[in-house]
C-alpha cells in the first residue's frame, strides 16, 4: 500500500501525484510499487525493501541522492495465540523532495501523523519530520514497558493463590519482549548518535536541541528495559520457587501419610503370619481382633502427632 501527503497551512492532506516536500508513506508495498518509487527518486530498490526484513539491523547510510535511516519500532505479533509484543524495522528515505517510510505493518507511530495528532509538523521540514517519528517511536516503546510492567505486577499478585505454569510461560514472553526491546533501543542509540555527526543533513536551529532530547529519552528507555528485566527475573524466579515448595509441602503430606498407612499394613501382615497362635498377643482373647485395632488406630495417632509437631503434615 502506497499513500502520499503533504502539508499546506500546517494541515497535512493527502494528495494524488508526487510533489516537492510530499511523504510517501508505503505499507507492506508490492514489488512494483517498490520499483516505481526506485524509479522515481534513483534510489537503489534493495534499500527500500530492507525496512521490509525482519532481520535487518538498524543503520543510517548516506548515498548519492539520498540518505537511508533504518530503525526498529515496537509492533505487535501473535505467539501462543496471544498478542506479544515485538519490534519490526522502520525505513526512512530523505531525497531532495520527499521523505519516504516504509514498514511491514501499520504502526501508530505514522497513524498518530496521520491522524493529525502531532503538533507543529511539517513534510517539508524532513529532519524535523525524522526527529519526531524518533520521538514518538520511543515514546511508544516507553508506554509498552510500562504495560509490560503492569502485566508483570498482574502476574505477581497472584502468587501464592493460584499460581500456574501458564504464568511462568508469559513471563518468559514478556522476558523475551524486553530483550527484543534492550536489543532494539540500543541499536537506535547508535543511529541517533550517527545523526549528530552528519552536516550533510539538512536542518532547522532547533533540530539539534531536539536531537540531544531525543538521545537523553532513548537512553532513559533503555534503563527501564534493563530494569524491567531484573524485576521480571526476580518475579520469575519468586513463582518458581514457590511452586517448587508448593510440590515440596505436597511430597511431605504424600510421605507422612504413607508412613502412618505402613503401620496398619506391618501389623496386619505380621498377624496374618501361618505362626503358632499362641505366641501372637491376645490370640487367643475372643476380643483379640478389636484390641488390635484399637492399638493399631493409638499407635497410627501418635505417629500423626509426632509428624505434626515435626511439620511433616
Amino acid at each position: 500500500m502506497l499513500n502520499l501527503y503533504r502539508t499546506e497551512d500546517k494541515i497535512l492532506k493527502e494528495i494524488d501525484e508526487i510533489t516537492d516536500g510530499c511523504w510517501i508513506n508505503m505499507v507492506n508495498p508490492s514489488y512494483h510499487e517498490v520499483a516505481e518509487i526506485a524509479d522515481e527518486f534513483g534510489i537503489d530498490e534493495a534499500d527500500i525493501m530492507a525496512a521490509l526484513d525482519d532481520e535487518e539491523s538498524s543503520r543510517i547510510e548516506l548515498e548519492d541522492g539520498y540518505t537511508l535511516i533504518l530503525i526498529d519500532i515496537p509492533s505487535v505479533e501473535v505467539r501462543h495465540d496471544k498478542n506479544r509484543h515485538t519490534t519490526v524495522p522502520l525505513g526512512m528515505l530523505i531525497t531532495q523532495s520527499a521523505i519516504i517510510t516504509v514498514c511491514t505493518v501499520e504502526t501508530p507511530i505514522l497513524s498518530d501523523f496521520i491522524n493529525k495528532r502531532i503538533k507543529d509538523f511539517s513534510t517539508k521540514k524532513k529532519m524535523r519530520f525524522i526527529y519526531q517519528i524518533f520521538a514518538r517511536t520511543i515514546s511508544l516503546y516507553q508506554s509498552t514497558l510500562r504495560s509490560i510492567d503492569k502485566m508483570r505486577t498482574d502476574i505477581e499478585e497472584r502468587v501464592g493463590n493460584d499460581t500456574t505454569d501458564i504464568d511462568l510461560i508469559d513471563l518468559h514472553e514478556l522476558e523475551s519482549t524486553l530483550v527484543y526491546f534492550a536489543t532494539s533501543l540500543n541499536a537506535n542509540s547508535g543511529v541517533l548518535n550517527r545523526l549528530t555527526r552528519y552536516t550533510r543533513l539538512e536542518q532547522y536551529p532547533d533540530d539539534q536541541e531536539l536531537l540531544d532530547d531525543l538521545i537523553v529519552e532513548n537512553r532513559q528507555a533503555i534503563e527501564m528495559t534493563s530494569i524491567y528485566r531484573d524485576i521480571l527475573n526476580g518475579t520469575r524466579e519468586l513463582i518458581s520457587s514457590i511452586i517448587d515448595s508448593k510440590l515440596n509441602n505436597v511430597m511431605k503430606y504424600l510421605t507422612a501419610i504413607t508412613l502412618v498407612m505402613a503401620i496398619p499394613t506391618i501389623i496386619s501382615g505380621l498377624y496374618g503370619m501361618n505362626v503358632n497362635s499362641a505366641g501372637m498377643p491376645f490370640a487367643g482373647s475372643p476380643y483379640g481382633f478389636g484390641i488390635v485395632c484399637l492399638l493399631t488406630l493409638v499407635v497410627c495417632v501418635i505417629s500423626l502427632v509426632i509428624l505434626k509437631r515435626k511439620r511433616m503434615l
